[in-house]
């Protein structure tokens, strides 16, 4: 397997822009048969990364989080292999991810949410963790008010991506 191997390791990306160029990175080095899971808060950049990955995979966008429909396609516009994106939120069990009947062998595969219930559909895959901060102002607002948000994610800091391969 060779793949996301290269990239295997932790990255601090900086902003929306860069995780969309850090996916698009990823895109080009996928092959049909390759499944990633993408694990992560809410808000952490998961479809902002899928949507870096399209564009390296030269699918037919938009790429927008499949929270409501559970999967969708998005053909090449270059010959290569589709994207199928989905998001495993919404999901029970590893059955139902089964029962979706994705062409794993001929599609590039990310799967949001999917930790615990990829592990039949392949041997191998890559997981990306998005990790980003629990609140805005650091250590001076960890004893403060619990009735304020402190437990808000902070849209404006870094993301550290961990990219591993499973299992």
């Amino acid at each position: 397997m060779s793949g996301l191997d290269p990239l295997v390791g932790r990255y601090e990306i900086g902003s929306p822009d860069d995780m969309e160029a850090f996916g698009e990175r990823i895109g080009g080095m996928l092959r049909p048969g390759d499944l990633v899971v993408l694990t992560g808060a809410l808000g952490a950049g998961k479809t902002t990364l899928t949507r870096g990955i399209a564009a390296g995979l030269g699918v037919r966008g938009p790429v927008q989080s499949p929270t409501f429909v559970i999967a969708r396609t998005h053909p090449s516009l270059v010959g290569g292999a589709p994207l199928v994106h989905v998001d495993a939120y919404r999901l029970g069990s590893a059955l139902e991810l089964d029962d979706l009947d994705i062409d794993v062998d001929r599609s590039v595969v990310i799967v949001e949410w999917g930790s615990g219930m990829v592990d039949g559909l392949r041997d191998q895959w890559w997981e990306v963790e998005l990790e980003r901060q629990l609140g805005g102002l650091g250590a001076e607002t960890m004893c403060g008010d619990p009735t304020r948000a402190a437990q808000e994610l902070d849209a404006d800091a870094p993301r550290i991506v961990t990219v591993s391969r499973r299992p």
